[in-house]
């Protein structure tokens, strides 16, 4: 099926990728259902522990972006995986700095929780 090129087809078509990327990453990755489970957690608890909107709003945005970053690494995962299931050297590279990317943004989320929780 051709992709619609605008209007509201296209609009509908951007949201069922969207939606089936969510589902795929549900089904299959381990890791983001967990931290898919601590977001779910941790938007009530920014809603209550945060002072100003500005300090709910950057509670719930760091761990958003945890999500973010474990969907674009699991992106990476899989067209590595699809290439060939060999080991290369720079198929290894690819995925370990994506998982590094994913470890850097949990540590940006800490620690911006941290600051909030603590000043």
């Amino acid at each position: 099926m051709p992709k619609a090129k605008h209007g509201m087809d296209r609009l509908t078509n951007a949201l069922r990728y969207s939606r089936q990327g969510l589902q795929a990453a549900w089904r299959e990755e381990a890791a983001f259902r967990e931290e898919a489970i601590v977001v779910m957690l941790s938007i009530p608890l920014a809603w209550w522990l945060g002072d100003t909107p500005l300090e709910r709003v950057l509670l719930i945005a760091s761990v958003l972006l945890v999500l973010i970053v474990e969907l674009l690494n699991s992106a990476i995962e899989a067209v590595v995986d699809r290439i060939g299931t060999e080991q290369h050297e720079l198929a290894g590279r690819a995925k370990d700095m994506g998982s590094a990317a994913v470890l850097l943004t949990i540590f940006l989320s800490i620690l911006i929780w941290l600051g909030i929780l603590f000043t």
